[in-house]
């Protein structure tokens, strides 16, 4: 049985989103102390990993879905991704802030994917 499309993008892109997230903004708590070349280094290692979800999570949903769908998509699980990631990873405070960036991306998900 095969999953939906939408899930298998959906899917993929939040796995891929969690190493982007981890290789943006990871080096900032565990390589503070490096020189940036080191943590560039190290990000762009988290990175691979990231593409080799991200590049067939798109090809996937592009077979359904249009560009700009697509990225409409990205950008509402990158929050989803990225908050959790703040708040457990990182120690920083949940603002409310956060639920107002969602509802905004609830509401460009609803008028790229309505027709």
């Amino acid at each position: 049985m095969q999953l939906p499309i939408i899930l298998q993008t959906s899917g993929l892109l939040i796995l891929s989103n969690a190493f982007m997230t981890l290789a943006w903004y990871g080096h900032l708590k565990n390589l503070s102390a490096k020189p940036w070349w080191i943590a560039a280094l190290f990000s762009w290692a988290i990175a691979l990993f990231e593409y080799l979800l991200q590049v067939p999570a798109n090809r996937i949903g592009y077979t359904a879905y249009s560009l700009a769908q697509l990225k409409i998509l990205q950008e509402a699980l990158t929050l989803i991704v990225f908050v959790p990631f703040s708040m457990l990873y990182m120690g920083q405070a949940f603002k409310m802030d956060y639920v107002w960036a969602g509802l905004c991306l609830i509401g460009a998900v609803y008028f790229m994917f309505r027709s």
